[in-house]
């Protein structure tokens, strides 16, 4: 399994001409190996570009991409990251989404892709990552 990062996404819906080639890609190549997901935090990142929930779920439907909840271990890693965080200077005091994103892939054992890896790599080291 692989959960997708939320810049995959958008690169490809709203196609950007730089990162929709890498992005679309990854996405078709990884669908054949490896089951894909995201989670809610990733579903509210994309819901962005959607009217309606109904509209992003067929989306994903088609890509095959299921979602997934976020097991509390998953949310109490992301926390002790965040709090981290915060002790080498952070300054957002809300939990940060790719803390729950790479607690939630640390909790299932997978791989993340994404095209943004600086904040998994900073805390979640150990998190395979799928990046340009």
């Amino acid at each position: 399994m692989i959960l997708v990062d939320a810049n995959i996404f958008l690169d490809i819906w709203d196609p950007d001409p730089v990162w929709h080639p890498w992005s679309a890609g990854q996405l078709r190549s990884q669908s054949t190996l490896h089951e894909l997901a995201i989670d809610p935090i990733i579903y509210s990142e994309v819901s962005v570009s959607f009217a309606k929930p109904s509209t992003l779920d067929q989306k994903l439907e088609e890509l095959g991409v299921s979602v997934l909840d976020i097991p509390r271990d998953a949310a109490f890693l992301a926390g002790k990251a965040h709090q981290v965080y915060r002790r080498r200077g952070g300054t957002k005091v809300n939990v940060l989404s790719d803390f729950f994103i790479a607690a939630h892939a640390a909790s299932l054992h997978c791989e993340i892709l994404t095209r943004d890896p600086r904040l998994y790599l900073a805390y979640f080291p150990a998190v395979p990552l799928i990046t340009p």
